[in-house]
């Protein structure tokens, strides 16, 4: 059993995540208003978070922009809109999908920018690219984070080799991404366990990235900080693609750091969140996502399930399991 106070002692190393424009953007296609937008970035200043991830660098050649709102981009100067200079100790992500995005013109040099941080997100197949974007981001003078996707798909001896790979990368940290929501605790111990050595042997930290099909995603959230995983990502009322994401306000509660306070969290789901469930925007558990968690599948036929209206649960389950 894994001693208390891993879990309860305070932490100087931890570092939270705010995903909720990033993840929760896949839901509402990032049509997400100013205000919004505005109260989320104090709602981090007030509540301590780390770091505010804005959304996707897409490639404008490749999604059509009139479909999609601006955090699907991330241009540069509508962060600025929000953010100003940012003088504050609340750092400024995006997301970079390999194949997905033209960073090495849509990512310009650190000094010209108000982001901190290029969250690269990789299938393994794809490492060998997200090793170079890991190392035209650094060379701008960025921090970077790799996030393998997935990874419940994934070997061991593979996942050994890509992190061996991105270990002798300048990325700042690996993060364990449970994509379906179909990890358990006890199998998020043994994939930190795997992180965690390569981590320490080049010098890097984990981060933990959860989804909520199973209801686990706060469980593995823990579980993971247990495992000395620093760096945690969440979503305010755990709003992201399918199932969710583990919920900000919980992590934060969790949390046994002076410098997180809940309570601007909680305000700002009543505010925002609620309101946005209550015009129609759906996230979060339900039977359909259960299912493609527990068969460990990629939840998009879920969405379509939810989109579709469906409420033939056991017809859909039926659907899915032929497909196993």
């Amino acid at each position: 059993m894994k001693e208390l106070s891993k879990l309860m002692g305070y932490r100087s190393d931890v570092r939270v995540v705010d995903a909720t424009l990033r993840d929760g953007g896949l839901v509402n296609d990032f049509y997400f208003t100013d205000e919004f937008v505005k109260d989320l970035y104090h709602t981090n200043l007030k509540t301590g978070v780390d770091y505010m991830e804005f959304g996707y660098k897409a490639a404008k050649d490749m999604f059509d922009v009139d479909k999609f709102g601006k955090w699907k981009f991330c241009n540069d100067e509508d962060i600025r809109e929000i953010v100003g200079d940012n003088n504050t100790n609340l750092k400024i992500a995006v997301m970079a999908d390999v194949g997905r995005c033209n960073y090495k013109t849509d990512i310009v040099n650190r000094s010209e920018s108000p982001i901190d941080l290029i969250r690269v997100a990789t299938y393994l197949h794809t490492i060998p690219t997200a090793v170079e974007m890991i190392e035209d981001a650094a060379n701008k003078g960025y921090e970077v984070t790799c996030n393998i996707m997935a990874i419940s798909n994934a070997q061991e001896g593979d996942l050994r080799e890509a992190l061996d790979v991105l270990g002798k990368s300048p990325v700042n940290v690996f993060y364990i991404v449970d994509s379906y929501g179909s990890l358990y605790p006890e199998q998020i111990a043994r994939i930190a366990d795997v992180y965690c050595e390569f981590a320490e042997k080049y010098g890097k930290k984990v981060g933990m990235h959860a989804h909520n099909n199973l209801q686990l995603a706060f469980a593995n959230t823990i579980e993971a900080v247990g495992d000395g995983v620093d760096w945690l990502d969440g979503t305010y009322a755990a709003m992201g693609r399918g199932a969710g994401n583990c919920a900000m306000e919980l992590l934060l509660g969790f949390l046994k750091n002076p410098k997180y306070n809940v309570y601007p969290a909680i305000q700002f789901v009543e505010k925002h969140m609620k309101k946005l469930q209550a015009e129609g925007t759906v996230w979060g558990y339900d039977l359909q996502y259960l299912m493609t968690g527990l068969l460990n599948q990629h939840p998009r036929t879920a969405i379509q399930f939810t989109k579709e209206g469906r409420t033939d649960y056991s017809e859909y389950y039926k659907e899915i399991e032929a497909q196993v």
